[in-house]
């Protein structure tokens, strides 16, 4: 058994008896597999029953029977404290939707922020969500140490959190979306992101938080913005996020202000690299695609969010045939109210074949988005996104035995085209973060009152 901490023999969980997808470059499965924990590390997985002396050695031996394992999802693009703001501008395409909402979330400060967070981070792990990538870039004068207040409501929920430090310079006085009171200075922005890389980021194998530099778009930052921001991200060692090429309004804004395609604006400012990743990408042409892939650029796919804000539907199969890293997200609560990675293996599933065809996507594809790609898009592949020996046990075991799951004969098609199955067990390194559907790191119902609350107020101050 490995050493624990101290050189004490780490905690070995077990699971045995379930159907195994390991996600693996192989892509292998095992109909009645096991996988044994120790400490927070895989350390063996295999088809049929336990070998008796893991077994025997076990401290918990979890009865996979009538399970599906997978690796534990990757959520590459969120906004936690939009949990707050759910159900406003329904209606409404990107930009009215935005215009709708920045004079609330210019009214936010740190405790409603973590209220808000910790909310949408506990949905997150109910959908089997080990790690989740959250880019937070509205930051009103006052309002606190708003990056801080994430990573609290990360560790107190217990799953990995990428966490950004966004920004926005380009008021609507000069030229850009968002109102003047909800941006901050260049300078400001680029220094508070140093910060937050030296307070919060851990670049360690197992690390629970990271940060990643994430000026917001196109039509809220100035060029001056980007391009500092690339070289900041670069000298400290970080990863660079933001959104690119969502909507037709954002295409049209680029070509009349620069002259080019957004993916071609953020390209000449140094925002194309195997450091980079960007939201949504649903309007590049085929000369775009080519570029995400031969420079190692990664997409987070929001499938939900893109058709509630009637975005479009993105070329994913082009971009994974094209070998460019593509990964799934939730986008913000405020546009996918339901924030539930699991669900987004669905769409992505429906969604390309919408576009592209019954062939254009199947469910294992979806379920490799949803892991190891989601952990290529935040240059995590080599320590989670797969059921491999050596790599963090990140794992979701889903309970497809019931009435809406069985009988399917497929066990990845239980979790890719039906209803979300019931979450048995959500394990991040090696920790039990939900079982039988509840989240068991924190209240629930005191996080859901706490959001209600936070919600409530940020409406009276708008």
């Amino acid at each position: 058994m490995a050493a624990g901490a101290g050189g004490a023999p780490a905690r070995r969980v077990v699971i045995d008896g379930c159907h195994v997808a390991t996600v693996d470059a192989a892509g292998t499965e095992y109909a009645d597999g096991y996988v044994v924990v120790d400490g927070d590390r895989i350390t063996a997985v295999g088809a049929g029953p336990v070998p008796g002396e893991l077994a025997a050695s076990a401290h918990e031996r979890i009865d996979g029977r009538g399970h599906l394992l997978t690796p534990g999802l990757v959520n590459t693009h969120h906004h936690l404290y939009q949990w707050l703001t759910r159900g406003f501008a329904q209606d409404d395409i990107l930009f009215d939707w935005l215009v709708a909402l920045y004079p609330m979330w210019s009214r936010i400060d740190a405790d409603l922020v973590r209220a808000g967070a910790a909310g949408a981070l506990a949905v997150a792990a109910r959908s089997g969500c080990t790690t989740l990538a959250d880019h937070h870039y509205v930051f009103p004068a006052g309002g606190g140490d708003l990056v801080g207040a994430i990573v609290e409501a990360g560790s107190e929920v217990g799953i990995r959190l990428h966490a950004t430090r966004g920004s926005m310079d380009l008021g609507r006085s000069a030229g850009g979306l968002p109102p003047d009171f909800a941006v901050e200075t260049t300078d400001a922005a680029l220094a508070a992101t140093r910060e937050a890389v030296d307070a919060y980021h851990d670049p360690g194998f197992s690390s629970m938080v990271r940060i990643a530099a994430a000026p917001c778009s196109p039509f809220s930052v100035t060029a001056d913005l980007l391009r500092e921001s690339a070289v900041l991200a670069r000298e400290l060692g970080v990863r660079l996020h933001t959104h690119g090429a969502e909507t037709v309004e954002e295409e049209a804004f680029c070509r009349e202000r620069f002259g080019t395609s957004p993916a071609g604006y953020l390209e000449s400012l140094g925002w194309l690299g195997d450091d980079v990743w960007m939201a949504h990408c649903v309007h590049l042409d085929d000369a775009d695609v080519r570029r995400f892939a031969d420079t190692g650029t990664g997409v987070a796919h929001c499938p939900s969010s893109n058709a509630r804000l009637a975005a479009g539907i993105a070329p994913v199969r082009a971009l994974v045939d094209a070998g460019a890293p593509v990964g799934l997200g939730v986008d913000g609560a405020a546009s996918n109210e339901s924030g539930r990675l699991g669900d987004e293996i669905r769409e992505a599933v429906l969604l390309a074949r919408l576009r592209d065809g019954a062939g254009a996507m199947d469910v294992r594809t979806a379920l490799r988005l949803a892991t190891i790609g989601g952990a290529r898009v935040l240059g995590r592949q080599h320590e989670l996104g797969s059921i491999e020996p050596g790599k963090l046990a990140d794992l979701a075991l889903w309970r497809i035995d019931g009435v809406e799951h069985a009988g399917i004969a497929d066990p990845v098609a239980a979790l890719g085209l039906a209803s979300l199955p019931p979450l048995a067990r959500l394990l991040v390194g090696g920790r039990t973060v939900v079982e039988d559907g509840e989240l068991v790191t924190a209240d629930s119902r005191a996080i859901a009152d706490a959001a209600a609350r936070a919600s409530g107020e940020l409406a009276e101050r708008a």
